[in-house]
């Protein structure tokens, strides 16, 4: 069948979450375009924060519509008012789109959807691979997992991976539910940034090169690596610049900041906090490369927005991504190691005819796999094969929404 209705559940839609956020948000914004009424129910839950959202009434922002339910505690992201809403309305949807594991969101809306009928899918979001599972509770999620986590699993219709690499690390903690590997799409942007509007907000890059980690700041992301290449590197080249740009855990980030210092970097490291929208992209545009060394990476969506916006990238080899971007000569990989990061620095940045070819290649690789369009139309189809009729529930529909609150 053709679907008409789809419901993406995850914890939450807030900016300082992160990169699969703002994925949902751009995800559900192409299903829209592409003739699908879609509707993501979340929380209030922007990390430390909250957003400023009515909650329990539908929010209508661009043609999607979001059902925002309030956050009882930050660990886990519970709400129970949005158990209770799942409860109620799953029924309403064609095909339910959950994104996460390990999350409370995620048990009531795989309950629900199979309770009433309606088959889902799972995105795992990276939770399910082999640095996430040893170092992140490793304990708590191990006896979570195979209590519930692998029973979500079991009853979902398609598990949805961004990566080979994903699927390979969830199939040896033997996943077998159906694979859909579909990868992340980047959000269409119309405008470009326009270089040295970075520059003039931070004089101190002024006349400087310019190395650039975008992504949130959290131990995985391999940020203990950046630093000292980073002064390996400044060594040889003393005018050259670090920009960190994320938000983290106010302990984590001045961990960092003290690292910086002990190394003799921290005149050198630039500390913008998180950045989006028109402020994200003039980081982009007035960088000379991008640089992304994580331990685990399921995608890394950041790499394909710094391609995107035509840097050449440096990416672990833990990034799932990595053998794309090398075989589409976009970038260069390297392993988790200090001495190779910088190496891989140096080269790009003495090197410009690499850079440009890079760059090039990087954009060709965007548009060819990458490209909201055709993700949206790959979902789209899977939604289609694992669709079934569906039955009245009884109910009268979703709540009324004559009055809804629109948002920009």
């Amino acid at each position: 069948m053709s679907v008409k209705k789809i419901l993406h559940v995850i914890p939450s839609v807030g900016p300082l979450r992160g990169g699969p956020s703002a994925m949902v948000r751009g995800l559900a914004e192409s299903l829209s375009r592409e003739g699908v009424e879609t509707h993501v129910a979340t929380t209030n839950d922007n990390g430390p924060e909250l957003l400023d959202v009515p909650c329990g009434v539908p929010v209508v922002q661009g043609n999607v519509t979001f059902w925002y339910s309030p956050r009882q505690t930050r660990c886990y992201t519970v709400s129970w008012p949005l158990a209770s809403w799942l409860a109620d309305y799953v029924s309403e949807f064609d095909v339910v789109h959950i994104h996460a594991l390990f999350s409370f969101s995620t048990l009531p809306a795989a309950f629900w959807a199979h309770r009433r009928r309606v088959p889902y899918i799972v995105r795992p979001l990276g939770t399910l691979s082999n640095w996430g599972m040893k170092n992140r509770r490793p304990w708590l999620k191990g006896i979570s997992f195979r209590f519930i986590e692998s029973l979500v699993l079991k009853h979902a219709a398609l598990v949805h991976y961004t990566s080979d690499q994903e699927y390979l690390e969830a199939a040896a903690l033997r996943v077998t539910t159906a694979p859909a590997i579909i990868p992340n799409a980047l959000p269409d942007r119309s405008n470009e940034a326009v270089p040295g509007d970075f520059r003039v907000r931070y004089p101190e890059l002024r006349g400087r090169r310019v190395v650039l980690f975008l992504s949130r700041l959290d131990r995985k992301k391999g940020l203990d690596l950046l630093l000292p290449a980073f002064a390996a590197l400044r060594q040889q080249m003393p005018d050259v610049s670090l920009v960190v740009a994320g938000n983290g855990e106010p302990d984590f980030v001045d961990g960092l900041k003290s690292t910086a210092e002990s190394l003799g970097i921290a005149a050198d490291v630039l500390w913008p906090g998180f950045l989006s929208g028109d402020e994200k992209h003039a980081a982009f545009a007035d960088a000379d490369l991008f640089v992304l060394p994580s331990y685990s990476e399921n995608f890394g969506i950041a790499a394909v927005e710094a391609m995107g916006a035509g840097l050449p990238v440096i990416v672990s080899d833990q990034v799932a991504i990595h053998r794309e971007i090398s075989q589409a000569r976009a970038g260069m990989t390297v392993g988790c190691d200090i001495s190779q990061i910088a190496a891989a620095m140096a080269r790009l940045l003495k090197d410009s005819a690499l850079r440009r070819s890079f760059a090039e290649d990087g954009r060709l690789l965007v548009r060819q796999q990458y490209s909201s369009n055709a993700v949206t139309r790959r979902l789209i189809g899977v939604y289609n094969q694992i669709a079934i009729p569906r039955v009245s529930s009884g109910r009268s529909g979703l709540p009324a929404t004559e009055h809804p609150v629109h948002t920009n």
